[in-house]
């Protein structure tokens, strides 16, 4: 069951987030009707999988990098993001980091600026998560 990894979050009916899956997931989430993995994660993340992308081609899904470092997330890095998310729409999409907390801010964004959700009615970050001055700058973006 996907709900079982690490952070899991479901954000609508085809993309659901996490913290870093452990290789025998991707099995899980492949068979849940993922059909793509985008990880923001960087490669010397906590608990990173330098295979990852092997990990994922092996159960038959799209693998999709794009290293977010913790303490320097970029306007560039949002904008590849909602353009591939915009890319993958109509397919089940499975979003992650080390611990879900990069992926949630960038699904904030997602929220309010593509699927124009008020604050109020986007799937909250994770309560885990205190966002320090870099990622409350990242989360201030205005796209």
């Amino acid at each position: 069951m996907p709900e079982k990894i690490l952070n899991y979050l479901k954000i609508t009916e085809d993309i659901s987030t996490s913290g870093q899956p452990a290789p025998d997931q991707f099995k899980v989430i492949s068979d849940a009707g993922f059909s793509s993995v985008i990880n923001l994660a960087m490669l010397d993340s906590t608990n990173a999988l330098p295979d990852e992308g092997g990990f994922v081609v092996e159960q038959g899904m799209n693998y999709f990098h794009i290293p977010v470092p913790f303490d320097a997330p970029t306007v560039k890095h949002l904008d590849l993001f909602l353009k591939l998310i915009d890319i993958l729409t109509g397919e089940k999409i499975w979003v992650h980091c080390a611990l879900n907390w990069r992926v949630s801010a960038f699904m904030h964004h997602y929220q309010t600026s593509i699927l124009q959700l008020p604050d109020e009615k986007c799937i909250p970050m994770l309560k885990s998560w205190e966002p320090n001055t870099i990622w409350k700058e990242f989360l201030a973006l205005n796209v």
